[in-house]
């Protein structure tokens, strides 16, 4: 099949898809990566740091999975997730990056995006619903977009999660069978396994063309879960905390006598 032959070109057909890790070592990396993004956050939360995360991949490869085991530890005061779905009618009138403009997080604040503006340069491309001369426009818009983010200290980390049809036909007869999971499928799931080998192409293309020093992308082999959680939870972590001190607020020596008179006074 066609969607075989394109697996061999660009980034998606280097990956190893068999790497995976053993229960026991990812109850402990995640437990290590839990605990170092409540440090990240306090950190942020204290020095006005902000950052934006943002999740590609294919349909059922562990997006939503990876952003919950991110953001249960995190206080919602100062995290916030996007899911990105069709633009409604106000944004459909506008340029494409303005409903991002709009999210983009202020001065002590991590926000994900699940879906992002890479859907002009994937589905809107492969489907159709943006023409050639502005899927392809997009790749200077969308590095200019990211640079004026990091120009204004806003941290960027991008994850794309790849598995391969095989491993998807089996996650979606697992949401078939599942009450809680049913949801989460729709028609539309089913007719772009068709365009396999279109997203690959669109894919590769947005690595080329996207993937930049100040921004660039990790892409993740995902057939095993667990495998593809950790690989990019460490990636979101290393960026998020690079060059921040993550050391905790000092104890506020006043605050401390207060509460000590507190104590007394019982």
């Amino acid at each position: 099949m066609s969607k075989k032959k394109h697996a061999k070109d660009g980034r998606l057909g280097a990956l190893d898809m068999s790497l995976s890790i053993h229960g026991k070592d990812y109850d402990k990396q995640l437990h290590k990566l839990q605990k170092r993004f409540q440090e990240i956050q306090q950190a942020y939360l204290l020095h006005g740091t902000k950052a934006v995360v943002v999740f590609e991949g294919w349909d059922a490869a562990g997006k939503g999975g990876t952003i919950r085991r991110m953001a249960s530890v995190m206080d919602p005061r100062g995290f916030h997730v996007w899911p990105i779905a069709a633009p409604t009618p106000y944004y459909k009138k506008r340029h494409y990056l303005a409903r991002f403009w709009d999210r983009i997080p202020a001065d002590g604040e991590i926000c994900v995006f699940d879906r992002s503006w890479y859907g002009r340069v994937l589905v809107e491309r492969v489907e159709g619903f943006a023409k050639k001369d502005e899927w392809q426009r997009a790749y200077d818009e969308i590095n200019e977009f990211e640079r004026q983010l990091v120009d204004d200290g806003t941290r960027v980390a991008k994850v794309f999660l790849y598995i391969t049809p095989d491993e998807q036909l089996e996650r979606f007869e697992k949401r078939l069978d599942d009450p809680l999971k049913r949801w989460k499928l729709s028609y539309e799931d089913f007719r772009n396994r068709e365009k396999w080998s279109d997203y690959e192409t669109a894919a590769n293309e947005m690595f080329e063309k996207t993937s930049t020093d100040a921004a660039p992308w990790l892409v993740v082999p995902s057939n095993s879960k667990k495998y593809g959680r950790i690989t990019a939870l460490t990636h979101i972590a290393d960026r998020l905390a690079e060059g921040v001190d993550l050391a905790p607020r000092p104890l506020d020596e006043g605050l401390k006598a207060q509460f000590e008179a507190l104590k007394e006074a019982k």
